[in-house]
């Protein structure tokens, strides 16, 4: 632990100084304070409030009132340390998301992360998956778990985000919302909800939203379409019932990545081959799923959730007509694919079988089946079909052709043990086992069928002390476990045809210690944590758009969070974190064909060292709201190499609005402007770009963030 180890620990012991101190003079004051009801982790299965959870997990509740556009996540989930939620400016590759370094090689959609919505997956069973198809306009709350605990979630769970749709409650009402902004931005939406009225009768929330944006930069327009729906029973027999139904359609241009100096000279534009090829991405996701819980007897309950899905995607990509037209073995510049995944999982829980235990017993089982293909992204002329006259950024000839599936079947227990009034110890275990196979169907370079099957034992164990009443320490250790993604198997870094079978998943030690705290001066938490990653899967170099990966022998990510929110006054809160994260690659990587090789000690490229947040609110119910917020980010190396990075940046934002009861309607009203001090920063870089433009290096790394920009919108609620 060599950070952590020549860190200063004063200030650690300084924290936990002030955080006993502080619970001390509480105590004394706290008896004319209201007690508000107790809300219990979810991510965690163990039925303890946030301060009794031995883990770094944080809540994010919805605003009361609407003060953003509502299209992503970036403008919810913000401040938790060692969180890094990226805005690429570029709605063909979703949100890029890492947690403690976890995701960072991404250049597309999520890995490395668990991603939830309403207990229902929305990552794949090879661990990739996007946060396209969350709905702001119906969201409740969001959970984020970072630490060793994450584990329990299998393949891929080097972080866990859950995010939970709100339940109808009630009368019925109906609620119309629009948002608009720079870049000529609008946001539509409905939403219809209201309460059970007996046991058998469903509460319901049904959300419908059209956004579109003509984007930040060329060749960023974007259009989505999201319907999302949830019935909710309450049974007489104590059970309950949640069915979801979600759908998101998008179509979108990308703009793809910039050198450092087209960024500096002008942020907005793009490169040439992504007119020519009019590079772009469609998709559409339709999924369903239902939950169901029920209490047995005092002592003993069960839960059972399925699910079901498909997702399509076309995307064109700019690689060059002649590099395609120059190799029997290439996949072509348009990916095609048709993913149709499904799932389950049961679990039972029994309290008190033995003094003071709880025990949740159950099996995880995940399936998908893709039909994925490749074709030329041009195709010939019929005026001169054999000579050089092409019709570019158009399907043209089959270039692959697959049938790709995997399962796992994951059987896992965890056991909470309270051995004594404040010691507690929370263990579990997770055999985790991914299967993949693929049928190839395009001959003419070979059969490049293949299968393989990944398995690990996956044990955690934290051990808790209760100090004070409202005081919490802890220490936990788990092992992680994360394959490779089809996408990131699809091709190979020599060139040659057919899925890398030879990437091998990574598995990770992770420590963390901890120290948490609740009372009138705040909610605070301090967490030092490490990750010994063996096989951990890095980029080997993107080109035009195709990422190739391998396995880099030993990394090592080690740092300190530091966490605080507090109600200031009234309706005046507050809430401030910072994260420290030292992530390198911890022994020399070889190179190999086309890669070049890795030092000791470079720093991991896609992760910020720093970061912190700070924001001001003042959110009553009803009447004027306003907030302001700060952002920093420190540089983010953008290849292995380390060889050049995305400087450092401190951002500002700040939203204001009103809201106003009247009988049965709610108006909301808001206006917001990011990026106050309109700075010119990176918003997410392109790990190990490689790309060559006329036998020439024109490293396309750099993805810029939108400049100063605005939103308002407005609100109307009618029940009934």
């Amino acid at each position: 632990m060599r950070s952590l180890i020549t860190m200063p620990w004063n200030t650690p012991l300084l924290f936990i100084s002030v955080c006993i101190c502080q619970n001390l003079y509480a105590d004394d004051i706290t008896n004319s304070v209201k007690e508000l009801p107790t809300i219990t982790a979810e991510a965690t299965r163990t039925g303890t409030s946030y301060l009794n959870t031995p883990a770094s997990i944080y809540r994010i509740d919805m605003p009361k009132q609407t003060d953003n556009i509502g299209v992503n996540l970036t403008e919810v989930v913000q401040g938790i340390p060692s969180l890094q939620l990226n805005n690429r400016q570029n709605y063909a590759q979703d949100l890029q998301l890492s947690m403690r370094g976890f995701g960072a090689r991404a250049t597309f959609g999520v890995r490395g992360i668990r991603i939830y919505v309403d207990g229902i997956p929305a990552t794949m069973p090879d661990g990739q998956g996007q946060t396209s198809n969350i709905d702001l306009n119906s969201l409740d709350h969001v959970e984020v778990l970072t630490g060793p605990f994450s584990s329990l979630y299998g393949n891929s769970s080097g972080g866990v985000l859950l995010a939970e749709t709100k339940e109808g409650q009630g009368k019925d009402s109906i609620t119309l919302n629009y948002g608009g902004g720079s870049h000529n931005s609008n946001h539509t939406g409905l939403i219809l909800q209201g309460g059970a009225k007996t046991a058998s009768q469903p509460a319901y929330v049904i959300s419908s939203s059209y956004f579109n944006t003509d984007g930040y930069r060329d060749h960023s327009a974007a259009d989505k379409v999201l319907n999302n729906a949830k019935l909710t029973w309450n049974l007489d027999d104590g059970s309950k019932i949640n069915w979801v139904t979600n759908y998101v359609k998008i179509h979108a241009a990308d703009p793809m990545g910039l050198t450092k100096a087209q960024w500096l000279s002008n942020p907005k534009q793009v490169q040439t081959g992504v007119l020519t090829y009019n590079t772009r991405k469609d998709l559409e996701q339709t999924q369903t799923g239902l939950t169901w819980s029920k209490p047995i007897d005092d002592h003993n309950s069960v839960y059972a959730m399925g699910y079901v899905g498909n997702r399509q995607v076309t995307q064109y990509q700019s690689i060059p007509n002649t590099t395609q037209r120059g190799s029997i073995n290439h996949a072509g510049g348009v990916i095609d694919f048709d993913r149709t995944y499904y799932g389950a999982d049961f679990r039972w829980t029994g309290k008190e079988l033995l003094p003071n235990t709880t025990i949740n017993a159950g099996l995880a089982l995940d399936a998908m089946d893709e039909d994925r293909k490749g074709y030329e992204n041009f195709t010939r002329s019929a005026k001169n079909t054999a000579a050089t006259d092409y019709n570019l950024g158009e399907k043209g000839n089959i270039r692959r052709n697959e049938n790709n599936t995997l399962w796992n079947a994951d059987p896992y227990i965890q056991a909470s043990w309270q051995f004594l009034p404040t010691w507690r110890v929370d263990t579990g275990l997770r055999y985790s086992n991914v299967h993949y196979k693929s049928k190839d169907h395009y001959l003419s370079n070979g059969d490049n069928s293949g299968k393989t099957n990944y398995n690990h034992a996956l044990p955690s164990i934290a051990l808790s002390w209760k100090i004070t009443p409202n005081v919490l320490a802890y220490t936990s250790y788990a092992k992680g476990f994360e394959t490779p993604t089809f996408t990131e198997m699809a091709y190979n870094a020599d060139g040659s045809a057919g899925f890398n079978f030879a990437l091998k998943p990574s598995t990770s030690d992770n420590y963390e210690i901890g120290l948490k705290a609740d009372n009138q001066f705040g909610i605070f938490a301090l967490t030092g944590f490490m990750s010994k990653t063996k096989n951990d899967i890095v980029s080997a170099g993107s080109s035009n758009g195709r990422a190739t990966f391998r396995n880099a022998d030993k990394t090592l990510r080690q740092g300190i969070e530091v966490s605080w929110n507090k109600k200031l006054w009234k309706d005046l809160t507050a809430q401030a974190s910072y994260s420290y994260l030292d992530a390198t690659f911890d022994a020399d990587v070889a190179a190999n064909t086309g890669v070049s090789a890795i030092q000791k000690g470079n720093y991991i490229p896609g992760v910020a060292k720093s970061q912190g947040f700070a924001s001001l609110g003042w959110k009553p119910e009803t009447g004027f709201h306003a907030g302001v917020d700060v952002r920093y980010m420190d540089k983010i190396y953008v290849n292995d190499q380390n060889t050049d990075t995305a400087p450092s940046y401190t951002v500002t934002a700040i939203d204001v609005g009103y809201a106003y009861k009247y009988k049965d309607w709610s108006v909301n009203t808001y206006a917001r402007v990011d990026n106050l001090f309109d700075k010119n920063y990176i918003g997410s870089v392109i790990v190990n770009d490689s790309t060559v433009v006329n036998g020439k290096s024109a490293n396309r790394y750099f993805e810029p963030a939108d400049g100063r920009n605005w939103s308002a919108g407005l609100s109307i609620s009618k029940q009934f």
